[in-house]
């Protein structure tokens, strides 16, 4: 039989070079992947043997005339490409985009204009240090690239999951990433920003203050992809079909709400499971738990000034809080296919916020400028030549005729005598569009100043917005970043660079500069904490609101002589609401009681607390201490994990110090529909936040109150 994409994969709609959307084979394999049966060399010669080099005699020299020895050696010395200099390691999927319509006032471009529209997308998420053989649970930005294949030709939305950049000029780009990336003589430390070179960077470079601090936080290590916000960062003008403009950003909301791992679940996932996030993701789409957002933006008069109640929308190291430009709904993504091949797919996707269709039109933001150049001049080199649009991945749905020609890896066969315009030998083939036929027609706007290297007076406050951000917080989440604080200056070695950086909180505020002092042993500069203006609420993650559970995992520890007709209640409870149930057992293997039967899909060998959002104990489960069992259900506790336990199972969590008393322990007398209900209540809230107090890490006190 030959290979099969499995019912989760997607895989590039099938499009020609040229942007011809064409019906693959009605049955049989796709005309992109293998062909025949038999093996062959890749000029389609049929081989007998692809285990044994062609030799002068068994023990004999081996034959230069071996082609096939060549061909298969010579392809595997070259499967390699260069990987992204930044966010090389990532993980991806196929979705749709369907818009709601309610954005046809701001914008022409179809993709947001018209009602009902699905548009086919492809969706990159990622870090941004690591290497491509890096953990997915570093504390980092994460990328978050989506690829719409709309009618009217490709729009790249390239953002991230943190709405400000660390830099406001891309001239400084280069210098960021060298600062983040390992020390150049040693090649450490590897994805992490805990190091002399970014803090020596990000503490003299002060405008990296605001996204400094959302790293710091809950954000910079996201539970899943799942329950991780996007933004796109810069400011982008929207052209409506009477060329009227406005200024917007864009925002991706995700559906299950915005949820973290602790810094502990971090650390473990990146050791036990280096590839949590992907998994995460590709699990997600396979049980048919697909991931949602929806896309809003937040909209603003195009104004001279380009300025929103007294932000400058060019200054990318700033966010408009939501509490002053609401954010508007505008249509929804689902991720529904995973890739089937990822190099094929996600390593070869190539992303340019230079892609824009009709409609989307740029700002003078100078960091957006500056990745207009950088996008496009890197797959150059990455992807061997000028026609990487014409992979797969990266075609273009809507039909091309770009008088473009040759170059490596020329897919297309071109016709015609004239590549140029205006000719007459090709009877003026092709036409140029107007804005009447779609085509890309700016709006007209003056442009004028001197040439300076210089920036406008508004991009000099540095510290306003990352104090509001911490100021919005709720205490815990505050208390979070500055342990993340304290732990990220506790790796640098010079003594300076620590300072300065006390120097920078003690702008933001008072008692987040003596918290990290005390934890570094160092003296808090005098604080000065500047004005941090309107508080943003909506910026806290911790909310009082349940989200929905879809893909969520709860662990049920059990064994031979648990109660298996409780663990299917539960299941069957968890399933309606789109959870999933995993049961855990000394051994794999089967759970057998007369007609009940269990699979054990993870053992207290290969399972760990950080793969499940709660963990309950099932009557009848062992009650032998094995540390295995006790350390993870700790674990969950600490994690601030629904926990719960019925029957005698209750006994094992006793055994593992946990007070069935506690907050957010679920206890009962059996697997009913109280107790069901009550773990999808628990995982809708994410933590039980109030178990805090009794699980706190943090190793230094909070300032005293003055």
């Amino acid at each position: 039989m030959p290979p099969a994409r499995q019912p989760d994969q997607s895989a590039p709609t099938t499009v020609s070079p040229t942007g011809v959307t064409y019906e693959g084979p009605r049955e049989g394999r796709d005309p992109r992947a293998q062909a025949g049966d038999f093996l062959t060399s890749g000029t389609g010669v049929r081989l007998p043997d692809t285990d044994h080099s062609l030799k002068a005699g068994r023990r004999g020299p081996v034959l230069l005339q071996d082609f096939h020895l060549r061909e298969k050696i010579n392809a595997f010395d070259h499967e390699r490409i260069p990987e992204r200099v930044v966010h090389a390691r990532g993980a991806a999927a196929h979705g749709v985009f369907t818009a709601y319509g309610t954005a046809g006032k701001l914008t022409r471009a179809a993709v947001m204009a018209e009602k009902g529209l699905e548009t086919p997308v492809f969706v990159r998420f990622s870090t941004v240090l690591g290497s491509r053989g890096s953990a997915d649970t570093v504390r980092d930005t994460r990328g978050f690239a989506t690829k719409f294949y709309t009618k009217e030709g490709i729009w790249d939305l390239v953002g991230n999951n943190i709405p400000v950049f660390f830099i406001q000029d891309a001239i400084k780009f280069p210098d960021i990433i060298h600062a983040g990336k390992p020390h150049p003589d040693r090649e450490i430390p590897q994805a992490q920003s805990a190091h002399d070179t970014f803090w020596d960077f990000v503490t003299q470079h002060t405008e990296a203050t605001h996204h400094t601090i959302w790293n710091m936080s809950d954000r910079g290590i996201p539970r899943s992809y799942r329950t991780m916000e996007g933004f796109g960062v810069h400011t982008f003008r929207l052209v409506n079909a009477d060329r009227e403009t406005c200024l917007v950003k864009f925002h991706w909301k995700p559906v299950l709400g915005v949820h973290s791992l602790t810094w502990e679940e971090a650390q473990l996932a990146a050791g036990f499971d280096p590839d949590f996030h992907r998994r995460d993701l590709a699990d997600a789409i396979e049980n048919g738990a697909f991931p949602e957002w929806e896309l809003g933006v937040q909209v603003f008069p195009d104004n001279e000034e380009q300025t929103f109640e007294g932000i400058d929308l060019l200054d990318s190291t700033k966010i408009v809080p939501e509490e002053l430009a609401p954010v508007q709904p505008i249509g929804k993504l689902v991720l529904n296919g995973n890739p089937t091949n990822y190099f094929a797919e996600t390593e070869q996707v190539a992303f340019n916020t230079n892609h824009v269709v009709p409609g989307i039109e740029f700002t003078n933001d100078p960091l957006l400028q500056g990745r207009n150049f950088s996008y496009l001049d890197t797959q150059l080199t990455r992807l061997g030549g000028p026609n990487w649009r014409q992979i797969p991945i990266n075609r273009s749905h809507s039909p091309l005729n770009d008088n473009l020609r040759d170059g490596f890896h020329q897919d297309a066969v071109h016709e015609g005598q004239a590549p140029y315009l205006p000719n007459t030998v090709d009877a003026g083939s092709p036409v140029p569009a107007d804005w009447s036929d779609g085509g890309y027609v700016e709006v007209p706007r003056p442009v004028q100043g001197e040439i300076v290297r210089e920036t406008h007076v508004s991009f000099e406050d540095h510290f306003s917005q990352a104090a509001m951000f911490y100021a919005s917080l709720t205490s815990i989440e505050q208390q979070h970043i500055a342990d993340a604080y304290t732990f990220e200056l506790g790796k640098v070695y010079e003594q300076a660079i620590k300072e300065r950086a006390l120097t920078v909180l003690a702008t933001i505020d008072a008692d987040l500069v003596a918290q990290v002092a005390t934890g570094l042993g160092l003296p808090a500069p005098a604080p000065e904490p500047v004005e941090p203006g309107v508080l943003s609420p909506t910026l806290r993650q911790i909310k009082p609101e349940p989200f929905p559970i879809t893909g969520r995992i709860v662990g049920v520890v059990a064994g031979p002589g648990a109660d298996l007709k409780g663990i299917a209640k539960l299941r069957k409870a968890l399933e309606a609401e789109g959870a999933l149930l995993r049961v855990i057992a000394p051994h794999g293997g089967q759970l057998v009681d007369g007609k009940d039967v269990e699979i054990v899909e993870r053992t207290f060998a290969t399972g760990r607390s950080i793969e499940f959002d709660a963990i309950v104990v099932a009557d009848g489960a062992p009650k032998d201490g094995d540390f295995r069992a006790v350390v993870m259900l700790q674990e969950a506790f600490r994690h601030l994990k629904g926990i719960g336990a019925w029957g005698d199972g209750v006994e094992v969590l006793r055994a593992a110090g946990i007070d069935p008393e506690a907050p957010g322990v679920i206890t009962g007398p059996s697997a009913n529909a109280a107790m069901a209900a009550e773990t999808v209540a628990a995982l809708g809230m994410h933590r039980a936040w109030d178990r805090t107090p009794l699980v706190t890490n943090s190793v230094v006190p909070p300032a005293p109150a003055a």
